[in-house]
Parts: C-alpha cells; sequence; structure tokens
C-alpha cells in the first residue's frame, strides 16, 4: 500500500496572450526549440508567467506528470532569459515536483533544496515553508527521515507564524506519510485526522480526497478493513470527481490491496490489473512498481512461489532504479519467502539477512520482527526448533504490545507449531488459544483456517475428540470462504496447494468415532476432489474468440503462434536421421519455456477479468443424487489417502462402506515397475517377440501385487456388473481394468469405467450434449505413425455421417467449428504428455498444437470424445487431486464421456481396437461394454497388457442415446 502526497494550488487568472503562451509551451519539445520560440516572444515575457506556468504544472501533476515536467523546463527558460531570482526559484520547485511525480526522488530532493536556499534568500517566508513542505515527500522516499521531520519542523513554525491552517494541514498529511512509512500507525493517524478537520472546512476537494486515502491506509494496517473500505471508495469518488486521475489510480491500487488482505484474491488481481496499466499511461513509475510488489505478494499467497519470485526480482529492480531502500528491502523479503516456499532454505535465510539490514538502515520498526518471523518460520521447517523459537518469541515481543493482531496471531502459531513438535501439548494449546483471541475480531480467513486446524491437531492429540472435530469444522468453513473468493481455475489450483489436510482429519474423525456418520465422511472426500473441475463444467464456457480485442488477447495469440513455430521447430530437428543437433533442441526448448511462463502469466490474469454468474454449487451434487446416477448393477469404487493410509469408498444405490486397504507407500514402487515393463516396448517388435513370455509375466506380477492391494480387502464387495474406479493421488496412474487376481484380470468379469470423482460422475451422467448429428473424424499421420490414415478410413465406413479430415485439413478451425454439432469426436494424432508442464499436454493438429488451455476456449459437448494418440489419458494430480491433462479440457469442453490412452500406444493394435470398439458400439453396445470386448478381443491377438489396456473409458459409460 502506500500514501498520497498534499500539494497546494493557488488559482492565479490568465490573460488571453499568456493563456497562447502557455498553450503553445505545453507542446514544444526539446531546449533550443523552447528557447528559440520564447526569444521570439521576449516581450510577452514577466515573472508571474513564471507563477501561472506553475500553478497549470501543478494541476497537471495529477494526470500527465510529464507535461508538468516540459512545462517547468520552459519556466526555467523564462526564468534565465529574464535572470529573475524569484522566477528561477519557482521554476526549479516546479521542476522538483514534475521530478517527484514521475519517480525521480533523489533529483526532486536537491531541486526543492536549491529551491529552499533561494526562497530563504531572498526572504519569500511563505514559498520557503511551502517548499520545505513539499520536499518531505521526496525526503520520505529516499529514507532520509531526520532531514524530512527536519523540514517539516522549519514548514510548521513559518505556517503557524503565517496563520495558515490550509498549508498547516497539509504539512500534517505529509508528515503524516512519515511516520506510516515507519509503520508508526497511531502518530499517521494523529496527522491525518488533524488533517482531515481543516480540509473538510475548506472545501479543499483534492486535499479532502488525499487525506481520505491516507486514512484508509491506515486503517487497513491495523485491520480495520471495512471502514477502510469505505474510507477509500469516498476518498476515489471525490478524485474521480474533480478529475485527479493518478489519485484514482491510487486509491484503486490501495483498494485491490484491500481485496486481497481479506482474501478476494481475484479481485485483488482485476484491480491491479488496471491500475497497473493506468500507471503506465499517466507515467507513474512508482505505483507501477508497487503493483509488481503486491502481484508478488499475492501470488506467494497463492502457493504461485515461481511467479512471486519473478515478480519481486522485476519489483526490486524498479525501486533500486528509483532509489527507494524500504520498497527495495519488500521485495527481497518477498523473493525470499518465494525461495523458502521451494525449499531453498539457505539461499532464503541469505535473502531475509540482506531486507532486514535495509529495513533497519531505512529505521522501519516493524519490517525487522517481520523477518525474525519468516525466518522461524524457515528454520521451523528445517528442524531448528531452538533457534525457530528464540526468533519467533523476539517477533511477538514486538507484535504483541502494536496493533498488528494478525502478526502477533501468527508468532503464536509458530510458537504452538514448535510446542507440538516438543510434545508439549499444554503450551501449544495456550499458544493457539492467543492466537484465536487476537483473530476473533478480524477478517482474517487464512490464518484464522490455519489456527482451527492446529488447534483442532492440539485437541486429537490431547484424547479431546469432540473439541478436535470442532475445530477441524470452523478450519474447513475458513478455507471454503477463501475458496470461493478466487476465481480462475489454475489460480485455485495454485491457491489449494498444501491446504487440503483439514479433509483427511476430518474423514479420520468421522470414522473414529464408534457411530461416525459415513455419509459425511464421503461428503468431505468428495469436498477434497477435483471441485475446480466441477466448478469448470458447470459453468458454461467462455469461449475467446479470434477476433478477442484488449492487449492481453492479442498478447495471448502471439504467443500461441509463436509456440507453435518452436514446436515445429523442435519436431523437425528431433525427426533429421543426420545433423541432429542437441544443442539446437535445446536452444528451442528454453525459447518454449519461456514463452509458457509468459503465456501461463497472461491466462492466469486473464481468468478473473470478469465476475462469474453464480451456479448451482457444490452442495447440489449431494449423495443422494450421485445415488440417482448409479445404475442398479453398478457399483462406484471411490478411492481416498489420508496421510499414508488409503480408503475405499463402495457406494451403490442402497448402500455405503468406507474401508481401508492399504498404505499408498507400497503402491508406488510397484507403480513404477508396472511401467518399466510398459516402457520396455520402445525397444522394437524384434526385442519383444523375443521376450514375449517373461515381458507377459513380469506385466502380471506387478499387476497382481497391485490387485492384491487395492481389490483384494474389497473383493467381496464387488459383485456388480460394472465398476466406476474413482481414484486418489498416485492410483489415477493404475490401470484397474488389468489388475491380475492370479487367474483372471479384472476386466473380464467387469465392465469398469473410471471418473475423477463421484460428483463428476453425477454431473457426467446428467451433461446435455448432442444426441443426434454427425461424427468428426480427424487424422494426423506420419512417418511414425502411418496407420492413422487407416484407421481414420476405415471407421469413415463404420460409423454413420463421417465428416472426415486428414493430414493438412484437420485443423484447428475444424475442431472447433465442427466439433461444436458432432455427436462423436475421433482425433486420432500424436498426443503429448508435458510432465514439467501439464497445462501445455497437447494434440497434434495439422497446423497447430492444442493444448488444455487451448481446449479451455473450445465448446465440444459431443456424448463421446477419443483421443487415439500417445498418453493422452495421462495426467499430473495437482492439489485437491485435480487432474491437469487432456481430460481436464476436454471435459471442462463439454464432453459426456471421454476415451484416451494411458501410455504410448501401438499404431497397428490401436487401430485395430478402435475399429472393433466403434463396430460393437454401432450393434448396440453401451460405451463401457463396447470397450470390453475389444479389449478382450485384441488380448487373444496380443496378450501382453501393453496392446490390450492402454485405453480408459472416463465419465458416462453408457450406450449412446438413440436418435
Amino acid at each position: 500500500m502506500n500514501v498520497a502526497a498534499a500539494n497546494p494550488t493557488n488559482g492565479i487568472v490568465t490573460s488571453d496572450k499568456t493563456e497562447l503562451l502557455l498553450a503553445k509551451l505545453v507542446q514544444l519539445r526539446g531546449r533550443s526549440r523552447r528557447r528559440e520560440f520564447l526569444l521570439r516572444n521576449r516581450r510577452w515575457l514577466k515573472a508571474h508567467l513564471v507563477i501561472q506556468l506553475a500553478d497549470k504544472a501543478r494541476s497537471l501533476l495529477r494526470v500527465d506528470a510529464r507535461e508538468s515536467l516540459a512545462l517547468s523546463e520552459s519556466a526555467l527558460e523564462i526564468a534565465r532569459i529574464l535572470g529573475d531570482e524569484l522566477a528561477m526559484a519557482h521554476a526549479i520547485r516546479m521542476k522538483a515536483n514534475a521530478k517527484y511525480s514521475l519517480g525521480f526522488y533523489r533529483p526532486a530532493v536537491e531541486l526543492y533544496e536549491d529551491a529552499s536556499r533561494r526562497f530563504e534568500e531572498l526572504g519569500e517566508k511563505i514559498e520557503l515553508g511551502r517548499t520545505l513542505s513539499v520536499s518531505i515527500l521526496s525526503l520520505n522516499l529516499c529514507g532520509e527521515y531526520e532531514a524530512a521531520f527536519q523540514a517539516g519542523n522549519r514548514a510548521r513554525q513559518i505556517f503557524i507564524e503565517l496563520k495558515d491552517d490550509l498549508r498547516l494541514a497539509r504539512l500534517d498529511i505529509n508528515l503524516g506519510n512519515i511516520y506510516y512509512r515507519q509503520d508508526r500507525f497511531a502518530e499517521a493517524l494523529d496527522c491525518y485526522k488533524r488533517a482531515y478537520r481543516v480540509v473538510l472546512d475548506r472545501q479543499d476537494a483534492e486535499g479532502i480526497g488525499v487525506v481520505l486515502s491516507n486514512l484508509a491506509v491506515c486503517l487497513i494496517s491495523v485491520g480495520e478493513f471495512p471502514e477502510a473500505l469505505r474510507t477509500y471508495q469516498e476518498a476515489r469518488e471525490i478524485c474521480q470527481r474533480h478529475g485527479m486521475p493518478r489519485l484514482v489510480a491510487q486509491a484503486d491500487y490501495n483498494i485491490a490491496y484491500l481485496y486481497y488482505l481479506r482474501g478476494e484474491y481475484s479481485r485483488a488481481i482485476d484491480m491491479l490489473r488496471s491500475t497497473r496499466d493506468a500507471c503506465e499511461e499517466t507515467k507513474d513509475r512508482y505505483h507501477h512498481a508497487l503493483c509488481s510488489l503486491d502481484l508478488a505478494e499475492l501470488y506467494l499467497e497463492l502457493n504461485l512461489s515461481g511467479e512471486a519470485a519473478g515478480l519481486a526480482r522485476k519489483a526490486n529492480a524498479e525501486f533500486a532504479d528509483l532509489s527507494m531502500g524500504y520498497e527495495r528491502a519488500k521485495a527481497m523479503a518477498f523473493e525470499a519467502i518465494a525461495l523458502s516456499q521451494r525449499n531453498q532454505s539457505v539461499q532464503s535465510l541469505k535473502a531475509f539477512a540482506q531486507a532486514r539490514k535495509i529495513f533497519i538502515n531505512e529505521k522501519n520498526r516493524v519490517w525487522p520482527s517481520l523477518i525474525d518471523l519468516y525466518q522461524a518460520l524457515v528454520l521451523f521447517n528445517e528442524g531448528h526448533l531452538s533457534e525457530a523459537a528464540r526468533l519467533a518469541q523476539a517477533a511477538l515481543a514486538f507484535f504483541d504490545s502494536s496493533l498488528l493482531l494478525g502478526k502477533a496471531a501468527l508468532c503464536r502459531l509458530v510458537l504452538a507449531r514448535i510446542a507440538q513438535s516438543r510434545g508439549d501439548l499444554p503450551a501449544a494449546h495456550r499458544e493457539c488459544l492467543e492466537a484465536l483471541d487476537k483473530l476473533k475480531d478480524t477478517q482474517t480467513p487464512m490464518l484464522k483456517h490455519q489456527a482451527y486446524l492446529l488447534m483442532g491437531k492440539v485437541h486429537a492429540a490431547s484424547g479431546n475428540s469432540s473439541d478436535a472435530y470442532s475445530c477441524f469444522r470452523a478450519s474447513r468453513h475458513e478455507l471454503e470462504t477463501l475458496r470461493n473468493n478466487v476465481r480462475g481455475g489454475e489460480l485455485k489450483l495454485a491457491f489449494l496447494k498444501n491446504r487440503l489436510e483439514v479433509y483427511e482429519v476430518l474423514v479420520e474423525a468421522c470414522l473414529e468415532e464408534p457411530e461416525g456418520s459415513l455419509k459425511e465422511a464421503f461428503g468431505y472426500i468428495e469436498e477434497a476432489k477435483s471441485r475446480i473441475l466441477i466448478d469448470q463444467m458447470l459453468r458454461p464456457v467462455r469461449e475467446v474468440s479470434q477476433d478477442s480485442q484488449g492487449e492481453n488477447a492479442f498478447h495471448i495469440r502471439d504467443l500461441r503462434s509463436e509456440l507453435n513455430c518452436y514446436y515445429n521447430l523442435i519436431e523437425l530437428e528431433q525427426l533429421k536421421s543426420d545433423r541432429r543437433s542437441p544443442e539446437r533442441v535445446r536452444r528451442l526448448e528454453q525459447e518454449v519455456r519461456r514463452r509458457e511462463r509468459d503465456l501461463v502469466r497472461l491466462l492466469q490474469e486473464s481468468g478473473g477479468d470478469a465476475p462469474q454468474a453464480a451456479v448451482p454449487g457444490f452442495e447440489s451434487v449431494a449423495l443422494e443424487k450421485i445415488r440417482d446416477s448409479i445404475a442398479p448393477d453398478t457399483l462406484l469404487v471411490e478411492y481416498f489417502q489420508t496421510e499414508d493410509r488409503l480408503l475405499a469408498c463402495l457406494l451403490s444405490r442402497d448402500r455405503l462402506e468406507i474401508i481401508p486397504v492399504t498404505l499408498a507407500s507400497r503402491i508406488g514402487n510397484a507403480l513404477q515397475l508396472l511401467k518399466f515393463q510398459i516402457s520396455k516396448f520402445r525397444f522394437g517388435s524384434e526385442y519383444t517377440t523375443a521376450f514375449r513370455d517373461p515381458l507377459i509375466h513380469s506385466a502380471r506380477t506387478h499387476l497382481k501385487y497391485l490387485y492384491d492391494e487395492l481389490l483384494t480387502p474389497i473383493r467381496d464387495y464387488l459383485n456388480r456388473s460394472h465398476l466406476v474406479i474413482v481414484p486418489h493421488g498416485i492410483l489415477h496412474y493404475v490401470p484397474f481394468h488389468a489388475l491380475f487376481d492370479g487367474e483372471k484380470y479384472l476386466i473380464d468379469d467387469h465392465t469398469i469405467s473410471y471418473s475423477p470423482s463421484a460428483s463428476i460422475f453425477h454431473i457426467c451422467a446428467k451433461q446435455t450434449v448432442n444426441t443426434s448429428g454427425p461424427t468428426l473424424l480427424m487424422g494426423v499421420p506420419d512417418e511414425k505413425a502411418p496407420l492413422i490414415a487407416n484407421e481414420i478410413l476405415s471407421l469413415s465406413s463404420i460409423l454413420p455421417q463421417a465428416n472426415t479430415y486428414l493430414g493438412a485439413s484437420a485443423t484447428e478451425d475444424v475442431l472447433r467449428a465442427e466439433g461444436l454439432v458432432s455427436r462423436i469426436v475421433h482425433v486420432a494424432t500424436h498426443g503429448q504428455f508435458r510432465q514439467d508442464n501439464p497445462l501445455f499436454s497437447s494434440i497434434r493438429l495439422s497446423t497447430s498444437y492444442l493444448s488444455v488451455y487451448d481446449l479451455y476456449q473450445f465448446r465440444l459437448p459431443a456424448e463421446l470424445i477419443t483421443l487415439s494418440g500417445c498418453a493422452t489419458g495421462l495426467n499430473a494430480v495437482a492439489a485437491g487431486d485435480e487432474l491437469i491433462g487432456l481430460a481436464r479440457g476436454l471435459f471442462q469442453a463439454g464432453a459426456q464421456s471421454l476415451l484416451l490412452s494411458l501410455w504410448d500406444v501401438h499404431d497397428a493394435s490401436t487401430a485395430n481396437f478402435m475399429c472393433r470398439f466403434y463396430g460393437h458400439l454401432q450393434q448396440g453396445s453401451d460405451r463401457a461394454g463396447a470397450v470390453r470386448r475389444a479389449m478382450l478381443e485384441i488380448r487373444e491377438q496380443c496378450p501382453h497388457p501393453y496392446h490390450w489396456a492402454s485405453f480408459v473409458l472416463m465419465g458416462s459409460y453408457g450406450p449412446l442415446a438413440r436418435p
């Protein structure tokens, strides 16, 4: 946040000739042109013209500071031509004002000193007082607080002697800014309130706008959020009404920061973006840099540590250029926090130490203690409990006696965690109580979420299960409040990182009670899974048209075009049989990563550019509604992990059971070994033919181990013909349909489909999609997959109303247009899963690579979408069990069901599988039945699971609607 400056005007009336001179001088650029013009009009030059120029320049400061600077250069030229010392003093102060407004604080200080000396020598007391008062602003931002207070005391003596109450009020505003910058909030409030009474009495619009804005800044700092927002809005209205766009932008900047503190992250991002644009227009370098600083802080809150570190470094450079130590130290501190979030503890502590040193030099009282607190957190996470406790106690000693209740509460929570780690539960309980007491009247949902969660853990460890459950419920409430204030799916994904533990402990609490509610536990399990995808599926797709306007839209299109060029260059380089250059590929990949980061940043910022309409929320997908979507012959098997324990929820129309099955740590190694066996098919057919039987035996060994761990504990419950598997965490990579009991695979006894969550299964079943219309067939064959052409041509003879696009005709525009009206969409092409950045997982079309982000902008309401390329069904599992991959983009685009691959598929067996699958579908099989029959038939020819088990059906599994 920042405080605004007070700068009075005189309002001198000018003659017509003077107005013409002023208008011409505003347009002139360059000293020689100005001097030539002024010499031609020398007879009109008078000392009072400089005063009039100063008044015009001062009014421009709130609109266009560069215009003001140009006028000051003209005033200096006039003063030189006239040889008038008083005019020179006015012109120098005029230039200092412009330099200050443009963010050149050190040059402004030097100019103010020059003007003050001249006014004092000329005996101009009132002008000396005004110059001293306004010089405080630059001295403050340069960290020269003693010099600023000295200038303020001298100005006060002059204004008291002259009985000038209005200028005394403006001096109070500027002195209040010093106190605020030193975090002396009580003294700052006194100054602002004293000034407000005077400017209100005098109806000084600019003074009222400035002092209200600064009062709001202080109110935020002491936690008075509602009053601060009202005050900001009043200040903004006054500044807007009186044509002060720079002050409007500053008010918007501070309002954005207020929204961030209240947990309304998307509103904060919206306002910071628009304020940043406004600051560029008004050439306000200071507030432009502040927007970078505050976006960095906001991204830290959202766990976007990489983006936060980049913005903090950018802000650091901007403030270094402005010679602003305090803000630069904040940028260093934010970068240190980002480093700690990325487990770079040594670098983090070093950056904290550098920032702390600067804050001490700046005579700041709060930040050195705040850095002690942050360092305590880093040291605690590294296991250095004694040093962490020492720093946390030192920080608490300061914050307990301050108005910063949230920081004092955070100190208490750190001390509680340290006590809990040492086994001192009474001390941990005491610290949690103190923290919650400080937070009870504040709007700080994040801190409250953390405090209640920690208190619940302390109660649980002490055997107080009832109190623990109440605390966990309160923690969940605060987290839901925060979650609902974050718009834009990817921001929500980042926000939820490491914050879903509360749902795990609530599930455990329900199950540990003798009469615990299974229904309630199931509800918490669903709350922890794919909530953001549910929200995106329930909202209509807001398509970004090809001719969308706006700077971000143009940048996004440019970046996408550049990325497609680079992807093609990399592919061409990799396809070279000779003269292939690994170094060139590496350089191209570096360019790709840079543009991908820029595109992610733009899309994240664009994700919350307008409020989204309310839709039926999570509460609408209740257990009873999920049951209504489950057919009598179907069992839904939903897994959930709490710490290392895996649970299986077994849900049918008439029964719900939750059963512990195994430990998650027992699954990872077996899954890796299975992936290794699958990867051996990359060695070629000669190898796999020679070692056919050993490869099958090894795969079955790992599939049996997984069966024993995941299915044997619930085998007696698997008495329905169809199973809907809802994995969790690492289990999303398990091919459940291929799990082996020693004699049979699971697919032998059941048809099987998958879903990211039970709620998404329900949504897919009720999805409104095209139940008639054509089939869209698209294929992009190449030398690595020449049979794609045969696959597409074969399917065109099986499927009705087939519109076929092969090679160059298989474009993004075709998919966008025809996918909107097609009943079935089948795309045969290369798929690429990006483990390093899953949102850029893509499929190759003839002229572009279509990523997950691109699919977010599509509308594809098909009954079935099939991607028959390699690894199209792979997903990264993000926080909240959110799947990040092509499935996510297709579900959000409106698909009812998906047929995707779990690994790199074999060209010939894939074409064979697809023909059999669609043949059975046309003969009347439901989607799951067609998948099963195709798998069994392929297995007769190619028994290794690599060939027949690669595809998974997600979403709705029933028969296609009959047109």
